[in-house]
C-alpha cells in the first residue's frame, strides 16, 4: 500500500463512512487536509462556503433534511470559532454533525502562539458527547470512526481537532501493542422498540381517555403512515411542534397545526381540553402551551430516555422509534367509537383556516407578510422543500403554509438562531437536487448572513438538475420580532436605534449574483412574482416589501400580553396608531368567523 499523509486518510476514511460532501472555508491550518482533497477524487468534494457559520448551518440542514451525517471543516482559531453557532443550533435539535478543525502545530502549543486556541475547551460544551485532539497518527483511525458513529448514535454533535503538522505527518496503522486501539466499521442504527410491558401499559392509558391528544416533533418523521392510524384509532387531532412540521401534512382535517407562541388556536385549545396526552419524538419546552399539571394522563414516545418526562410528567415512557414503537402499539389500541372530540377539532381547524385566510386579506401598508405566505401556501410545488429563519417570519411561516404529504421542512428549533434558512437552502439543493427548495427569512438575517449565503447558491446552482430555489424575504426595515417582544413582553416602545435596519435592495442584489430578484409591494403582485420565481431558470429572490406593524397574534391573548402591548403603546411608541389598528384587525377575524 503507497504511503498517504494524515490528512489524506482523514478523508478517505470518512468518505468510507458514506460522507460524499464536506461544507468548509480554508485556511492554513488545514492546509494539509486542503491538498488531500486532490487524493480523494471524487469520493468526497469540499463545497467552499462564504463563512464558516455558513458550512455548519449546511452541515446541519444537510444532517436534518437527509438523515445522514452532516460534516463541515474549518481552520484554526478564528476559523474554528466561527462554526460555534451553526453546531449549536445542531446540538438543540439532537442533529449529527462531525466538525474537523485545524490547530496551529503541536510544538507552538501551549506558546500563545498566532492563531492559538484552545480548542478541545472551546468545543468542549457544543461537542460534549465526542471531542478529541488528533496527537499522533495512528489515532486518526479510531478518532474518524468514533466522531462519526458517536454523531450518529447520540444524534449529537463531535469533533476532531488535528494539528497542521499531523496533517502532514506520514499516516501508519496502529502497531499490535498495548495502547493501540484498533477501530472499524460503520455504525447500522437497528430500531429500537420497547417491551410488550411497557407497550400494554401505555395502550390502556390510551384507551381510557376519552379526549387523547398528539403532539409530535421531529422524532416522529417518517412515521406518517403509523400517525394516521393512530390518530384515527384514537379519534383525535395532531398537533405539530416547528420541527416536526412535515411528519404530517395539512391538508389532513384534524392536523391542528404548529403548537406554542408560534403556533394555531385549535393546536392550544385541543392540548388545553385534552384529558390524554400523547407526545411522539418532541420535546417542546413551553410548559405553558402543554396540558396543565395534573389535566391529563401522560404517555411519550422518544429514542431518547433522558428526555421522558421532561417536559410534562407522563405516566408511561416509551423508549423507542416512532414508526416501530407505533407498529406495535396499534394492535393493542382500541377503535374508539365516540367522533365528537374528533368532530370537534375538526371544526376547529376549518374555522381556524379561514380566520387565517380572512387575516391574509387584509389591508397593510403597503403589504400584509400573511399575504406573501398565503399565496405561496397555493403555490407549494410537489415534493417542496421549505426552510424557515428565525423572526417574526417564522410565524407566518408555521401558520400559513399548508404543507402535503411528500414535502419536507426545517428550521432552528431550539438554539431560535437568526441565519440558517439560506444555508440550510443551500444544503437542501446539494442533498436534493431535483427537488424544488424555498426558504423564508426576514431582512434582518439577510443582512446578518443571508446575503452572503446567496453568493453561494450563484455559485452552484448550475450544479442542480432543478434550479429552482426561491428566497422569500420580508422587507420591512425592521428585527420585526424583537420589536414585537419589546412590546408584549417588556411594555416597551419600539427603539428605533436597536430595532430600525438600514435599507436595502435584496431583489436588485439578487440580479447582480446573476440571479432573478423580483420586487413586491401590492397584494396583487404577490402570486405573480411567486409564479414567476417558480418557473424561472434559475433560483430567485422575491422581495416582499411588509407591513412591520401586522401583529404575529398569539392563538390565546394573555392579560399581561395585553397589558404590555399597552403601555407599549401608552409611552408612545412611533407606530401606535398603526398598532391598534392591525391588532384589532387580526382579532375581529377570529372573532367574527364562523
Amino acid at each position: 500500500m503507497a504511503s498517504q499523509t494524515v490528512a489524506q486518510f482523514i478523508l478517505g476514511r470518512l468518505a468510507d463512512h458514506g460522507v460524499r460532501r464536506i461544507y468548509g472555508y480554508p485556511g492554513d491550518g488545514i492546509n494539509g487536509l486542503l491538498g488531500a482533497f486532490h487524493e480523494v477524487g471524487e469520493r468526497l468534494e469540499f463545497t467552499q462556503c462564504r463563512h464558516e457559520e455558513i458550512a455548519a448551518f449546511a452541515a446541519c440542514g444537510h444532517a436534518k433534511l437527509s438523515g445522514e451525517v452532516g460534516v463541515c471543516m474549518a481552520t484554526s482559531g478564528p476559523g474554528a470559532i466561527h462554526l460555534l453557532n451553526g453546531l449549536y443550533d445542531a446540538k438543540l435539535d439532537h442533529t449529527p454533525v462531525v466538525a474537523i478543525v485545524g490547530q496551529q502545530a503541536r510544538t507552538s502549543l501551549g506558546s500563545d502562539y498566532q492563531q492559538e486556541v484552545d480548542l478541545v475547551s472551546l468545543f468542549k460544551d457544543v461537542a460534549h458527547q465526542f471531542v478529541q485532539m488528533c496527537s499522533t497518527p495512528p489515532q486518526a483511525r479510531h478518532l474518524i470512526d468514533r466522531a462519526m458513529n458517536v454523531a450518529k448514535a447520540t444524534r449529537s454533535v463531535t469533533c476532531v481537532i488535528v494539528p497542521n503538522d499531523v496533517q502532514e505527518a506520514e499516516y501508519s496503522e496502529p502497531s499490535r501493542e498495548h495502547g493501540s486501539v484498533f477501530s472499524g466499521g460503520t455504525l447500522r442504527l437497528p430500531p429500537v422498540v420497547p417491551g410488550p410491558d411497557q407497550l400494554l401499559h401505555a395502550a390502556e392509558v390510551l384507551n381510557a381517555g376519552e379526549k387523547v391528544a398528539i403532539l409530535v416533533g421531529a422524532g416522529a418523521l417518517g412515521a406518517e403512515r403509523e400517525l394516521v392510524e393512530v390518530a384515527d384509532r384514537l379519534q383525535t387531532g395532531v398537533a405539530k411542534a416547528l420541527n416536526g412540521r412535515a411528519a404530517l401534512p395539512d391538508d389532513l382535517p384534524y392536523v391542528t397545526g404548529s403548537v406554542g407562541l408560534l403556533g394555531t388556536k385549535p393546536s392550544a385549545d385541543m392540548l388545553a381540553k385534552c384529558d390524554t396526552f400523547l407526545m411522539i419524538g418532541s420535546s417542546f419546552p413551553y410548559s405553558e402551551w402543554l396540558p396543565e399539571e395534573g389535566q391529563a394522563r401522560g404517555v411519550q414516545i422518544d429514542i431518547d430516555a433522558t428526555k421522558i418526562g421532561i417536559r410534562y410528567p407522563m405516566e408511561v415512557g416509551l423508549v423507542g422509534d416512532a414508526a416501530p414503537t407505533l407498529r406495535e402499539l396499534l394492535p393493542q389500541l382500541e377503535q374508539k367509537r365516540d367522533s365528537s372530540w374528533r368532530q370537534e377539532i375538526e371544526a376547529n381547524v376549518e374555522r381556524w383556516w379561514r380566520i387565517l385566510d380572512e387575516r391574509a386579506m387584509q389591508t397593510a401598508d403597503p403589504l400584509n407578510p400573511q399575504r406573501v405566505f398565503f399565496e405561496l401556501s397555493r403555490r407549494l410545488p410537489d415534493g417542496a422543500i421549505l426552510t424557515a429563519d428565525s423572526g417574526s417570519a417564522t410565524n407566518w411561516w408555521a401558520r400559513q403554509l399548508r404543507l402535503r404529504s411528500g414535502m419536507k421542512a426545517a428550521l432552528s428549533g431550539t438554539l431560535a438562531t437568526m441565519c440558517p434558512a439560506v444555508p440550510y437552502a443551500l444544503a437542501a439543493k446539494f442533498a436534493y437536487p431535483d427537488r424544488p427548495v424555498i426558504a423564508s427569512v426576514g431582512d434582518g438575517a439577510m443582512q446578518m448572513l443571508g446575503n452572503n449565503a446567496l453568493v453561494d447558491i450563484a455559485h452552484y446552482y448550475r450544479r442542480w438538475s432543478d434550479p429552482r430555489c426561491v428566497i422569500v424575504i420580508l422587507h420591512n426595515n425592521d428585527l420585526n420580532q424583537v420589536t414585537w417582544e419589546q412590546r408584549v413582553m417588556s411594555g416597551d416602545p419600539k427603539l428605533d436605534a436597536s430595532q430600525v435596519l438600514p435599507d436595502f435592495d435584496y431583489a436588485g442584489y439578487a440580479r447582480l449574483l446573476g440571479l432573478d430578484g423580483v420586487r413586491v409591494d401590492a397584494p396583487e403582485q404577490v402570486g405573480e412574482a411567486l409564479e414567476h420565481a417558480l418557473s424561472a431558470e434559475r433560483p430567485a429572490v422575491v422581495e416582499a416589501i411588509t407591513d412591520p406593524e401586522v401583529p404575529p397574534l398569539p392563538p390565546h391573548i394573555r392579560f399581561d400580553q395585553a397589558k404590555k402591548l399597552s403601555q407599549a403603546v401608552l409611552k408612545g411608541d412611533p407606530a401606535r396608531k398603526e398598532i391598534v389598528t392591525q391588532s384589532t384587525k387580526g382579532k375581529l377575524a377570529e372573532l367574527l368567523t364562523r
